[in-house]
């Protein structure tokens, strides 16, 4: 960088600008940066059944799954094949093999924080991160997240950076957003964060342009973005943006997926090899993480309403990466008042509640060797409005924090 700015009479590195022409010593001209190299997605392919044949064997035989291919094939009953009958095959690798164990040996956990003005509480939880949200205009320039950095750092903490764009602007022109997006999140790695995820809740109109949600799509955007920032910096962890839990659509539509069709879709066009971890969410639950059944809403049946579903479903679409839960709540109205439509569910909730189950989960995660970070949603928000943010901080409205307590006694056992 030194040589460049010299050859250059460059005297502030951090000032070039669009258009400039910079001589690189030891070359004939500008020197292009590594191309991006695009996903290519494997193609499918078809079988003819035969007799003797098992599923499972044909599923071993392509490296795929069975339930990939009962999927695929709208197969209710896996064991009902029949000679003759024309298979199709999803991609080998595109969804992977379930994982014979644990993929990391370590766990770590952290909080969303908004204020960064409860640190002492959040060690006493037995936090190590802090994540905090950045949002890219279009323009600004990547030294806006400096700020949440020196804060993490002066705090002893590390830092999860979750960086989302502008979703007008990617509409407007796909392929240059990602590019320009790619460009922006390579100046932040630079400035030497612990962790990026790339997006969030990428599946749903809110955060990506309607009509154009699909996990391939979001591909696009990951291969560009983790490219550019494992140039910028390779020890950046970088995570992808975590769809949003749901199965309101019923699959996939113009405006919007749901998580794990969306996440298939994403496995499928070569995602796994450009993440770290897997972002996932889990902020609906209204029981213990160790309950699988039971839950009195509508669909009770659904794996977003228990952490422990959440967990399965998304290792047994990706399992060569670990899980990185990018927010993982409770919400209670305690101390707050009746909550606002649509949140409803959770009237029942008590802080006590909070308290014990995020204890409990994060115990789960420990345990289970497959989850590299939980972040807690969140630590410290005083937004109660139609959106009661605060209803999910642990920081409770007297100033108190008891899963700091339960928090701490499960990260400190064994």
């Amino acid at each position: 960088m030194a040589a460049i700015a010299a050859r250059n009479g460059i005297y502030n590195w951090n000032l070039i600008y669009v258009g400039q022409t910079l001589y690189i010593p030891g070359t004939t001209g500008g020197q292009q940066p590594p191309p991006i190299v695009t996903p290519t997605p494997p193609t499918e392919t078809t079988y003819t059944v035969v007799r003797g044949d098992y599923l499972s064997a044909i599923a071993r035989r392509f490296n795929t799954t069975t339930s990939a291919i009962a999927q695929r094939n709208n197969i209710s009953n896996p064991n009902l094949i029949y000679p003759g009958q024309v298979l199709i095959i999803p991609p080998g690798g595109g969804i992977d093999q379930p994982g014979p164990g644990p993929i990391t040996g370590s766990f770590e956990l952290g909080g969303h924080v908004f204020s960064f003005s409860y640190p002492a509480q959040m060690r006493a939880a037995g936090m190590t991160w802090a994540k905090t949200q950045v949002r890219w205009n279009g323009s600004a320039p990547a030294s806006i997240a400096q700020g949440a950095i020196d804060a993490a750092r002066s705090n002893g903490f590390k830092i999860l950076l979750s960086v989302v764009g502008d979703r007008a602007q990617l509409a407007a022109n796909p392929t240059q957003y990602y590019q320009n997006f790619a460009n922006f999140l390579a100046g932040v790695a630079a400035l030497n964060p612990d962790a990026i995820e790339v997006w969030n809740e990428q599946n749903i109109d809110r955060e990506w342009p309607a009509g154009q949600i699909s996990g391939a799509a979001y591909t696009q955007m990951l291969s560009a973005a983790y490219q550019a920032i494992k140039r910028a910096n390779s020890n950046v962890l970088v995570i992808s943006g975590a769809p949003a839990p749901t199965g309101f659509f019923g699959g996939c539509t113009g405006s919007g997926c749901d998580d794990a069709p969306f996440l298939r879709q994403m496995a499928q066009s070569g995602a796994t090899q450009f993440m770290d971890c897997v972002g996932i969410h889990y902020n609906e639950g209204i029981l213990s993480p160790t309950r699988t059944s039971g839950d009195p809403r509508g669909n009770p049946n659904h794996y977003t309403r228990y952490y422990q579903t959440m967990v399965s479903t998304y290792t047994s679409i990706i399992s060569s990466k670990p899980l990185c839960f990018t927010e993982l709540g409770y919400l209670s109205p305690e101390g707050y008042g009746p909550l606002p439509a649509g949140f409803d569910w959770a009237a029942n909730v008590t802080a006590q509640d909070q308290a014990v189950w995020l204890a409990e989960a994060t115990t789960l995660a420990k345990r289970s060797g497959r989850v590299r970070l939980l972040i807690v949603w969140n630590v410290d928000s005083t937004e109660y409005g139609a959106d009661p943010q605060a209803g999910y901080a642990i920081i409770r409205p007297n100033n108190t924090c008891s899963a700091c307590a339960t928090l701490g006694a499960a990260m400190a056992a064994p």
